[in-house]
């Protein structure tokens, strides 16, 4: 067996997101918990440019992204608060694009999501995009973007392709909450045990993984995401500023929102 080895993990540009290397796996915490683990750009960014590292360090295996006090993520950090000090995309590791998604399918690492809690919009984005998604059965799944006037491009094509058509739509244009038991199955998520019992399954998880050839699980994990097209981002520039303004504000004011019905898209 390979011995251990200690890897010196580089500033990832977030106070958010904790990163350290433990027997081949690059282990990453969203930890913003007073925000329920809503993304800010930079937390995006750190995950993205995590993927990037891993991705070429040779005697990594996996990475394994999880989250803090009952929440894995609640999407995008709609009230805007973001943290002093973020870089500009033109001094970005990779400045094509500061959303983590498409660099974790490309990675050749395997990524591993465990849902220690509740996982909404963005965090269901992680989900999808990772390799193995384990739950804990007090996790809970969620798609509330249309409440605030946000049609996601990187959600529709996976989210189909893994829980099929007619669920999809009912989770999308519902918005509505489904258990880690519904979303297991579903097919959202691979596997769902007791919170207990989350760790040690994750560690199992991966001490598998790691058991396989690099060469061939890198190709197979190629194979399989090149069946994904790549997600429409104009998308967000053919919704109606306005809507998305009111679903913005709606949501930071506690209220439901008032839309226009005259402009249709």
């Amino acid at each position: 067996m390979p011995s251990p080895v200690s890897l010196e993990v580089p500033d990832f540009g977030s106070p958010h997101v904790h990163a350290h290397v433990d027997d081949h796996v690059l282990h990453l915490r969203i930890d913003r918990p007073e925000r329920r683990n809503a993304f800010t750009q930079d937390m995006y960014r750190s995950i993205k440019r995590a993927a990037i590292w891993s991705d070429h360090q040779a005697d990594l295996d996996a990475v394994c992204i999880t989250g803090t006090e009952g929440w894995f993520g609640a999407g995008g950090d709609l009230a805007r608060r973001t943290i002093d000090g973020v870089t500009g995309l033109d001094e970005e590791w990779d400045g094509t694009d500061h959303f983590p998604f498409r660099h974790i399918e490309r990675s050749r690492k395997i990524w591993v999501a465990k849902v220690n809690g509740v996982c909404h919009a963005g965090g269901v984005d992680l989900c999808l995009h990772c390799d193995v998604t384990i739950a804990s059965d007090q996790a809970r799944f969620r798609l509330p973007e249309l409440l605030r006037g946000l049609p996601d491009p990187m959600m529709g094509e996976r989210l189909v392709a893994t829980i099929g058509l007619a669920k999809a739509r009912y989770m999308i244009f519902t918005a509505s909450e489904f258990s880690a038991e519904q979303a297991e199955a579903m097919g959202l998520v691979g596997a769902v045990v007791p919170h207990a019992e989350l760790d040690d399954r994750v560690e199992w998880a991966l001490q598998q993984i790691k058991l396989t050839g690099p060469g061939a699980r890198a190709l197979l994990k190629r194979t399989l995401n090149s069946l994904f097209s790549a997600a429409d981002m104009t998308v967000f520039a053919q919704v109606p500023i306005e809507e998305m303004i009111e679903g913005m504000n709606s949501f930071v004011e506690k209220r439901s929102p008032v839309w226009r019905r005259d402009r249709p898209v």
